[in-house]
């Protein structure tokens, strides 16, 4: 808000008696009056109470040669920026961590090949997110039809890259990679993109030229729980 505006609502809340036209001295005083009622002060923001700690750190400690070395101060402020990335970031990561996975089928009763022809029309159409969803979903399905997983009602994105990555341990990360992309987007805390879709397909199709590892069989359910 600028002076002049302050100046004009100062006068606009004076009663109808009083003058409108002040000398200087008058209207400065006015406005400092209109300024120091209650509805113009703010409180200070998270942000700027750290700012203004760090800078009285800094107003007394006396530096170099005295009390406190640079590097000291500057270790201090390293250790207060990370704790509140911390306490910011940390309750959000914790929450993920602790998420349930998602059933990846579910009731759906669509192949492999079905499940892709949706995928691909999801993608066409630009809506990443159901073609993630297919995408992934067509993955498993695959596994389930060659015997790579055993049919589980009930299993979710996790357990199901679990087993499979047992199974072909070659593509172990990138099945639990799409098991994680597969919750995120389901949940709706990340939003689908051409790429996602892109690694999806490739994976699909690595998968589905893997054999699985001799002597490597399914874990069992229990052990995938625990």
């Amino acid at each position: 808000m600028t002076g002049t505006s302050m100046v004009h609502e100062a006068l606009t809340a004076l009663p109808v008696g009083v003058p409108v036209d002040p000398d200087r001295e008058t209207a400065h005083r006015w406005l400092l009056e209109e300024l120091s009622q209650p509805e113009y002060s703010t409180a200070p923001s998270l942000l700027e109470r750290l700012l203004q700690w760090i800078g009285d750190l800094f107003d007394g400690l006396s530096l170099g040669e005295g009390r406190f070395p640079l590097a000291f101060v500057l270790v201090v402020v390293a250790v207060v920026v990370a704790a509140v990335a911390w306490w910011v970031a940390g309750p959000v990561r914790l929450t993920r961590r602790r998420r349930a996975s998602v059933v990846v089928l579910g009731d759906d009763e669509r192949s492999a090949d079905e499940l892709r022809a949706a995928a691909d029309a999801a993608a066409a159409r630009g809506d990443w997110s159901a073609a993630v969803l297919d995408r992934f979903r067509a993955l498993v399905r695959s596994l389930e039809e060659r015997v790579v997983l055993d049919e589980r009602p009930g299993r979710t994105a996790q357990e199901a890259a679990h087993d499979a990555a047992a199974r072909l341990p070659a593509v172990a990360d990138e099945l639990h990679r799409a098991a994680g992309l597969f919750d995120d987007v389901c949940y709706g805390t990340l939003p689908a993109r051409p790429e996602d879709d892109g690694f999806l397909r490739d994976l699909d199709a690595r998968v589905r030229d893997l054999r699985p590892a001799p002597g490597v069989s399914p874990p069992a359910e229990s052990e995938v729980s625990a």
